[in-house]
């Protein structure tokens, strides 16, 4: 891809967001810096010399005018179950290709659902190209690999570093509709914390949790496992609090006490800093079987998933403006492959055992 080549960074002014625009900066790229906040994208883009633009993704008319002069948008503004339908909508309508740093089952589902229409539009629809779900959606790309007959798949991760500010509202907006897993090929809700294990990431075993977690819906299309579960590191007290969660899931439906919630996040949460980054990696893990009984278990360690995050949407971006890509929705290990998450800094290979 050549480094002139005009793109879109929606959501620049975020946590991600200038990670990946700095990072972007440093490579040589000029990215289009966008986002709702005019003060904001303006420092950045002065600070950066980029070309910015300020929009609200609900203003179509101009939102359609800037993304005619780009060809790819890497959208970075969460929570994606509030802005990821506007932005397709404007990519499809304008021949744009749309990835975006999501994590949320019901974005990617809304993808699947628009894959005609990507298709007809002639563009790629790849969400999740951040460290939801790239690490995961590989590993489960590879397990399908060595067990072609494989009818369950379980996928989890233990990460120690903190999170955005943009995560955790992310995670308020969903919190309130609790777990979910696929069996038989559907997707399946469940109260928060319903499934728990004990799982040897990579450094020891631990207690670990069942998550929502985008691979419910991405893993499926990667791989046609019908039955499909994640989960996270966690401690008995963190896993006891989110099934008193459970409790509160009637008034998160609430918008007025989401708002509240995320309110309160904003105020308290301090994201890591690159210290905090680059001291905390991530293990990544996997188990495939079949009817048999058969098991296959994969095993990866990564960098921080905010780290990874930048070096993987910027990756996937440089493929699909590099070259040509079968048009519609697709996961990023279909796009990229299995082997894709390894090639980036921080990762080793997946080993597969026995």
């Amino acid at each position: 891809m050549s480094t002139s080549t005009p793109w879109l960074l929606y959501g620049a002014n975020g946590y991600t967001g200038e990670l990946i625009a700095r990072e972007a900066v440093a490579r040589g790229m000029r990215p289009v810096l966008a986002g709702r906040s005019k003060k904001d994208i303006a420092r950045l883009a002065a600070e950066l010399n980029c070309p910015s633009a300020v929009f609200d993704l609900e203003d179509h008319t101009a939102l359609c005018s800037t993304l005619s002069q780009v060809a790819a948008v890497l959208h970075c503004a969460g929570p994606f179950s509030q802005t990821a339908a506007s932005m397709m909508q404007g990519c499809l309508a304008t021949h744009v290709h749309y990835l975006d740093i999501t994590g949320e089952i019901d974005v990617f589902e809304l993808a699947a659902s628009v894959n005609s229409k990507a298709q007809r539009s002639g563009i790629v629809l790849c969400p999740g190209v951040g460290f939801d779900v790239v690490p995961t959606d590989c590993v489960a790309a590879r397990l399908k690999e060595v067990m072609p007959d494989a009818t369950h798949l379980a996928l989890g991760f233990d990460s120690r570093a903190g999170l955005s500010k943009g995560t955790a509202k992310t995670a308020i907006e969903s919190a309130g509709k609790g777990s979910c897993v696929r069996i038989d090929g559907r997707l399946m809700t469940e109260k928060l914390a319903s499934r728990t294990r004990r799982i040897d990431f990579g450094a020891g075993e631990k207690l670990a949790v069942s998550i929502p977690w985008g691979d419910v819906s991405t893993a499926y299309y990667t791989t046609g496992i019908p039955n499909i579960e994640v989960y996270t590191a966690t401690s008995q007290k963190a896993a006891d609090s989110m099934r008193r969660a459970n409790l509160l899931r009637p008034l998160l439906r609430q918008r007025w006490f989401r708002e509240l919630a995320k309110f309160n996040a904003q105020r308290r949460i301090t994201p890591p800093g690159k210290t905090e980054r680059e001291n905390n990696p991530t293990h990544v893990w996997g188990e495939a079987r079949n009817a048999a009984g058969e098991v296959k278990t994969a095993r990866l360690r990564t960098a921080n998933g905010y780290s990874l995050t930048v070096h993987a949407s910027l990756g996937i971006l440089n493929e699909v403006l590099g070259r040509a890509c079968n048009p519609g929705f697709t996961t990023p290990s279909s796009l990229v492959g299995a082997d894709f998450v390894s090639s980036l800094p921080g990762s080793s290979t997946i080993r597969i055992d026995p």
